[in-house]
């Protein structure tokens, strides 16, 4: 049995005290334009370094003030005419533009346009994604590059500066500005709006919505340390804010690209406002997720646990190529200092004995020899080993489900027929080396195995209580393992080794 970590945060209090906060900076500005750092939905990190936390609370909060909310999504027009991906999903930029309107107007909220930063006429590729925005029936505004944006605030603030972008015309007294990830320009585009409601003659001002660092939890506290684990490829660094502490004598932690920044995004701001609004990069955010911890034993726990996952996610880029090894020195560094080691992670340890328990018997397949590991929500502890017939992280699936329906271990789940059959068109058909079945594989086999099998229909119906546990494996994924955890909602760390002596993973 393993360590299990208990509830640290609470979502009520949070929805509270943050809508709350908007609500009295919006009253103080008259319109406030909110500038999104981090993920708005599906905030995964914080659901592992705060338990309890729901990855969705941002935006259920942000419900609370639905009527008065309207949505301006970023993102770089460079961005687009390289097709750049998103490193977690492999989804391309534009294409996240697309599923965060999808994701916004599901949740019942007006997106007013779409704003392209930096652009210029000749990106074709930028173009023609801005062409079929406006196909799909969405407002869309264009900026171009600003000289100096940071540095010459008389021509950034001037008819040659933010007076040549595009004005988004809004009526509703707060606007959320998003983007697909970093750099997408939301900042600029919030200048940008300032600038022309001003002006107008309008008032109006800008507030910043980020998570982390958590400005009022000691620098070296877990959750702050985490943050900075997973900014590591960044050079993201968490300080004391100093402005803060000499303003009001309060300690409070922001991170060194917001502290660099503040003396000219002060002076930026009154100018654009009409007013000297904020003292210190901390009185810029209106971020109150601290206030609805509960318990920071448990977040300290959680904290230390997304620290070597992230070790884990650092190190397996380094070897495939995805990344140098700085972010994972840096991670190493942070993990040295809190005296974390890689078997502190409880599925780590099972899973390499797996492995080595397969080499003993000699169980693996072509030469590698694989153990996953699955720490289920009741603390139990159950592994797998890669065979001929399957990945290792499918025979850990098999038995947790085994396990979670009270099926016994003799029983085949999938009818042997049926993983032949698969198997055969593998090698067969597709002429794949390994034919052995993946995750995403044997997800589809269980489905079907389940039309004629009570036994498997009810192992099929535990696979939601799979979501959120911890997984190891002592091998990268392949392309079919990755898609079938995600699928399952899994935290999945991997030992640096590849799954195969093949060049190639198929």
């Amino acid at each position: 049995m393993g360590d299990k970590i208990g509830r640290g945060f609470d979502n009520a209090l949070y929805i509270e005290q943050q809508s709350a906060e908007i609500i009295r900076r919006t009253e103080r500005f008259g319109k406030l334009y909110i500038e999104v750092g981090g993920k708005l939905f599906k905030d995964l990190h914080a659901a592992r370094v705060l338990p309890g936390f729901d990855p969705d609370v941002k935006i259920r909060m942000l419900q609370k003030l639905k009527d008065r909310i309207e949505f301006i999504v970023c993102i770089y027009a460079g961005d687009v005419e390289h097709r750049k991906h998103r490193a977690d999903t492999g989804t391309t930029y534009d294409n996240e533009v697309l599923c965060l309107i999808d994701e916004v107007r599901k949740w019942g909220f007006l997106v007013r346009a779409v704003v392209m930063t930096r652009f210029d006429p000749s990106m074709k590729v930028a173009a023609g994604f801005a062409n079929k925005l406006r196909h799909l029936g969405i407002e869309v505004k264009t900026h171009g590059v600003i000289k100096d944006f940071l540095s010459d605030i008389d021509h950034t603030l001037s008819p040659q500066g933010c007076g040549r972008n595009e004005f988004v015309e809004t009526e509703r007294p707060i606007v959320v500005v998003i983007g697909p990830g970093p750099s997408s320009g939301k900042l600029s585009t919030c200048f940008n709006q300032l600038y022309h409601e001003h002006q107008l003659g309008h008032r109006a001002g800008y507030a910043k919505y980020e998570t982390f660092p958590v400005w009022n939890l000691p620098l070296k506290h877990p959750v702050n340390i985490a943050y900075e684990a997973a900014t590591a490829d960044l050079g993201d660094v968490n300080l004391v804010d100093t402005y803060h502490l000499e303003a009001y004598g309060v300690e409070a932690i922001n991170y060194n690209r917001d502290l660099e920044a503040f003396p000219v995004l002060r002076s930026l701001l009154a100018r654009v406002m009409g007013e000297d609004a904020y003292r210190s990069p901390t009185d810029m955010g209106v971020n109150r997720v601290g206030f609805a911890i509960t318990d920071d034993a448990a977040v300290r726990k959680a904290a230390g646990q997304e620290i070597i996952r992230r070790h884990f996610q650092a190190a397996c880029d380094a070897m495939d190529g995805r990344d140098d090894e700085g972010p994972l020195k840096r991670i190493d560094g942070l993990m040295a200092d809190l005296g974390l080691e890689e078997t502190d992670r409880t599925v780590v340890a099972p899973a390499r004995v797996a492995a080595e328990n397969a080499q003993r018997l000699g169980k693996g397949y072509l030469g590698i020899f694989a153990g996953a590991a699955i720490q289920l929500r009741d603390g139990t502890i159950l592994t797998g080993r890669n065979s001929p017939m399957m990945h290792a992280a499918s025979s850990m699936i098999l038995n947790a489900l085994k396990y979670l329906a009270g099926l016994p271990d003799w029983l085949h789940l999938i009818p042997e027929t049926y993983t032949r059959s698969i198997m055969d068109m593998k090698s067969q058909t597709f002429h794949q080396t390994a034919s052995n079945l993946d995750v995403a594989e044997l997800l589809i086999a269980l489905g079907i195995s389940a039309a004629n099998s009570n036994a498997v229909e009810r192992a099929v119906d535990k696979l939601v209580e799979l979501r959120g546990c911890d997984v190891h494996l002592t091998h990268m994924v392949s392309d079919g393992d990755a898609a079938g955890l995600r699928r399952l909602g899994v935290s999945m760390t991997c030992d640096p080794q590849f799954p195969t002596k093949n060049l190639v993973v198929e």
